[in-house]
């Protein structure tokens, strides 16, 4: 699979983020930089602050103080300005997730599922399904667009989680440890399905994960420590 090369143009900067719970401080003055079309992956033990930084930086939460810019189709957003609403809306159309257990809902369709970002922003059920459907078949999945997920494996609902995060064409994905429930080689088919659907498309993926070989196959490795990023590497190809 050859995927396209990342722009030097940043499409999310983070800058001095800063998120406190009570007593604990979960960044520390964090800082982030993603570009189009890159795929970066974010490391750290647990309780170093990956999982807040990647909500903040995906309009989940707000920060405490600091900057979060999202610049796409020549407009420039501040997230940290957003109320409630307005963030909302910005995840509907703008992001899309992938989690470890998939979030999908198992009373729906393969293709309800993927075509239920669609349909909360508006659109018919039959046009939603006919877009997802296109995509269930980019990830291997033609043929079981009527499975209900408990009727998937593993791999095969994390690849509807996949679909379901790009058919609104959002142009940055987020992952929250999308392999963390998954056997070495299904963990390697979800990557290559994942980064197909984001670099593959020009978009951009920021990863949180444990697992080194997801880092690996990543653009950039950024790695945390009491809620600040301390090092970065590019890994060897």
């Amino acid at each position: 699979m050859e995927l396209q090369h990342a722009s030097p143009v940043p499409v999310l900067t983070a800058t001095a983020l800063v998120k406190r719970y009570g007593p604990t401080t979960a960044l520390d003055g964090a800082n982030l930089t993603v570009h189009r079309g890159e795929a970066v992956a974010v490391m750290g033990a647990s309780g170093s602050g990956k999982t807040t930084l990647l909500h903040c930086i995906a309009a989940v939460i707000a920060p405490d103080s600091g900057s979060v810019r999202l610049a796409v189709d020549g407009q420039e957003t501040e997230l940290a300005a957003l109320d409630e609403e307005a963030r909302s809306q910005l995840r509907r159309t703008r992001f899309g997730f992938v989690f470890q257990n998939g979030m999908l809902l198992p009373e729906l369709t393969a293709v309800e599922n993927v075509g239920l970002p669609l349909m909360v922003n508006g659109q018919p059920r039959r046009a939603a399904e006919a877009a997802a459907g296109p995509w269930l078949a980019a990830m291997g999945l033609a043929g079981m667009e009527q499975r209900r997920i408990g009727q998937l494996s593993g791999g095969q609902a994390q690849r509807v989680a996949i679909a379901r995060a790009q058919v609104t064409g959002a142009p940055v994905v987020f992952a929250d440890e999308p392999t963390g429930a998954l056997d070495s080689a299904t963990s390697d088919d979800v990557m290559n399905a994942l980064l197909y659907a984001t670099k593959g498309q020009g978009r951009s993926l920021v990863v949180v994960t444990h697992d080194p070989r997801v880092a690996q196959r990543c653009d950039r490795v950024l790695h945390m420590s009491d809620g600040r990023i301390v090092r970065e590497e590019e890994p060897a190809r």
